[in-house]
């Protein structure tokens, strides 16, 4: 209904016009017709305000518009493909969508042809030239080679005048005679690798816009997934051919028909059903009356697979043994072992061959269900961590489908696996676990947990968890875990991709989300009512160490009550719990888990604030106040009074046991304090102003080894 308003607001006419849906030109009405009544200055300035204030709206209404009909048509997309079971008729979908999507002039779709080791034209829309239609395009050749070489999409608004890419004369002549002249192209992934580029192109200049060039990768994300889809499906399709080739074999003989029909009713309602690779070794050891299990590739008989995978076929394996390899695509999977059978009949044998490729189809199926959920999982989590400003709305739609509510309280969790030494580092004064000054459970002077002045649970005046010239838990050099300069745990390959994969199924089963990042894992789960931050770290660290048969710390931060609807906090919080895991592998406390709440005034560095101050401000300020004149002087003069202070507390304030911890003469050492004295005050030495001190250099030390 129209809106009716006082003629005499400025305003008026434009809210007509707006609801009317009018063109932009007509928005210079009200303005001339005002100038034609010869309308004071006034009027016309308020009509050239509200005028202006109406193109707005109208331009935000438009772009909101736009967007609703994006995603319609992207999910519309995404319905259709998934309908879509003939391959050729998804990459025409496709490349139609595409040019729709865009309202380009040409749209077409490449793929890699890995036994050529070229690209290949496969499907065109709205090409008119057939040399184009036939393009085949080396490796890293034309703007598509560039796209697929780096995996990223590109654009040119005049191909030949642009040299960004390689030119050849074949793909010049065949995009020449297509006449296309601005191009974009955007990659179709899967995992990491490239299987193809998607094309949108127009016969004229033309400016693709970044929201263009998303919403064609998204479309192109949506694409590859079908193509995939499309492939394991012909695989399916081929894999069911040959077993009902095997049963056509199978009918030609009486008692093994028999066996073999049951076999594969059985084997395809366990397919159906969701039934799992060992569903299927129990229901083949019913039909051939022995002992039938799946084993693993390291339980496998090593040789008698290698036999079975070279020959296809299962073969006998001792006296009474047989094992058939169960691979796909030339990867070993593990193997079918039935036992107790001296003799086997060909046709069981075929049914035991036949049981080993529906076993490799399940676990192919459940290795790309897990993969893909756990992609999707990281994904999400590695949104909150780059993109705070995500709309929550949809951060809640994509975690609702991962069964994750992310408007319930959740904490961030920063885990890391160790090196199977790290319980035992080398000894030595700087060793976390050492006997000389400065270990931080040693027992010399300042050992964390000896009884000399500077140990953190000792008598005399507090050390963290370790003191000595070494300082807070190495050497004096500030190694963490040796005599050296000390560093992180070794982190292999091997046990980050097993810690990933138990972090994986933590993750799944607790509803959270999970994704590796900076050599390490990051997991952000739900933190139950009555639980705490510090519980839930010593838990995780517990569970994924049992899985791992590793140690592996954990760091947590303070829980973040919303995630979605605060999703910065999320990035926050991966910030404090890389901290808390940095400190635990400081502090001598590899293998377990904890939160800055279990850190003490040590927390105080590892939470920072989140309020918008720069992390460790407050500890920064009090290790400035404290001993900031004697840093200050080391760093212009090169001396060594910040060293010579941490031997002198550890050596129980002896000028002549600190003159042996530096290997140094005793006035050398008493020129020095002399020295400290002038800079921190006459009363440096006493009960009270030794004690901040002391503090102060530990605050220092650990504030270096966590990064601030």
């Amino acid at each position: 209904m129209p809106v009716t308003m006082p003629d005499d607001r400025p305003e008026a006419p434009y809210l007509e016009l707006l609801v009317r849906g009018a063109p932009a030109e007509a928005y210079e009405r009200p303005v001339l017709r005002a100038r034609a009544d010869k309308a004071p200055a006034d009027r016309l300035a308020a009509l050239e305000r509200a005028k202006l204030l109406a193109l707005r709206v109208r331009g935000e209404l438009e772009g909101r518009r736009r967007r609703e009909a994006e995603l319609s048509a992207l999910y519309e997309t995404a319905h259709d493909l998934a309908g879509l079971r003939d391959l050729d008729a998804v990459l025409q979908a496709i490349v139609q969508r595409a040019r729709s999507l865009l309202g380009t002039e040409v749209a077409y779709l490449t793929l890699n042809d890995p036994t050529a080791g070229d690209t290949y034209m496969r499907v065109t829309d709205g090409s008119v030239s057939a040399r184009f239609q036939q393009l085949r395009l080396g490796m890293g050749e034309g703007l598509g080679g560039l796209v697929a070489q780096t995996a990223r999409p590109y654009v040119t608004e005049s191909y030949f005048h642009d040299p960004r890419f390689q030119h050849t004369h074949t793909i010049d002549a065949g995009v020449r005679d297509e006449g296309l002249v601005a191009i974009l192209g955007v990659p179709l992934l899967l995992g990491s690798g490239v299987i193809g580029v998607l094309f949108a192109a127009d016969r004229r200049a033309r400016v693709f816009e970044r929201e263009q060039t998303a919403l064609l990768g998204s479309f192109a994300a949506h694409a590859a997934v079908a193509i995939d889809t499309a492939h394991l499906l012909a695989e399916t399709r081929t894999a069911l051919a040959e077993l009902e080739a095997a049963n056509e074999i199978i009918r030609d003989r009486s008692r093994v028909i028999e066996r073999a029909s049951e076999v594969h009713d059985r084997l395809t309602e366990l397919v159906l059903r969701g039934g799992g690779v060992h569903d299927v070794a129990d229901a083949v050891a019913e039909v051939l009356s022995g002992s039938v299990e799946f084993l693993e590739v390291d339980e496998a008989p090593a040789a008698a697979v290698d036999r079975s995978r070279a020959d296809g076929h299962a073969v006998r394996d001792g006296e009474e043994d047989w094992v058939a390899a169960v691979s796909a695509g030339g990867e070993l999977l593990g193997a079918l072992v039935l036992r107790g059978h001296p003799r086997l009949d060909p046709m069981d044998q075929r049914t035991l061959e036949r049981a080993a490729m529906v076993t490799s189809l399940l676990q192919l199926a459940r290795r790309s269900a897990g993969e893909a959920e756990q992609r999707v999982r990281g994904e999400l989590l590695d949104d909150l961590l780059d993109t705070p400003d995500r709309e929550p709305r949809l951060l809640r739609e994509r975690a609702a489908r991962l069964r994750a509510d992310l408007d319930t309280p959740h904490v961030v969790l920063a885990a890391g696996i160790e090196a199977p030494d790290t319980g035992t580092p080398a000894a030595g004064p700087g060793a976390a676990h050492g006997s000389g000054p400065g270990g931080a459970h040693g027992s010399g002077p300042g050992g964390a947990h000896g009884s000399g002045p500077g140990g953190a649970h000792g008598s005399g005046p507090g050390g963290a968890h370790g003191s000595g010239p070494g300082g807070i838990s190495g050497s004096r050099s500030g190694g963490a875990y040796g005599g050296g300069s000390g560093g992180a745990p070794a982190e292999d390959a091997e046990g980050r991709r097993r810690l990933w994969s138990a972090a994986s199924h933590l993750a799944v089963t607790r509803h959270g989300l999970a994704a590796t990042r900076d050599g390490g894992t990051v997991l952000l789960l739900p933190l139950a009512d009555g639980d705490t931050a510090d519980a839930l770290a010593r838990r995780t660290a517990r569970q994924l160490g049992t899985a791992v048969h590793a140690a592996v710390t954990v760091g947590a931060s303070a829980p973040v009550p919303a995630p979605a609807a605060r999703p910065g906090e999320v990035a926050a919080g991966y910030a404090e719990a890389r901290r808390c895991l940095a400190a635990l592998r400081v502090l001598g406390r590899a293998g377990e888990g904890a939160a800055a709440e279990d850190f003490g005034f040590l927390g105080l560095l590892l939470a920072g604030t989140r309020e918008g101050a720069p992390d460790g401000t407050g500890v920064q300020d009090f290790v400035t106040r404290t001993v900031g004149a004697v840093i200050d002087y080391d760093e212009r003069r090169g001396t060594e009074l910040i060293r010579t202070l941490d031997a002198y507390f550890a050596g129980g304030m002896s000028p002549a046991r600190t003159k042996d911890a530096l290997h140094v003469h005793v006035n050398t050492v008493a020129q020095r304090l002399e020295r400290v004295g002038r800079l921190l005050g006459p009363d440096w030495q006493s009960p009270a102003r030794s004690l901040e001190i002391q503090l102060a250099l530990r605050l220092h030390r650990l504030a270096s080894a966590v990064g601030y």
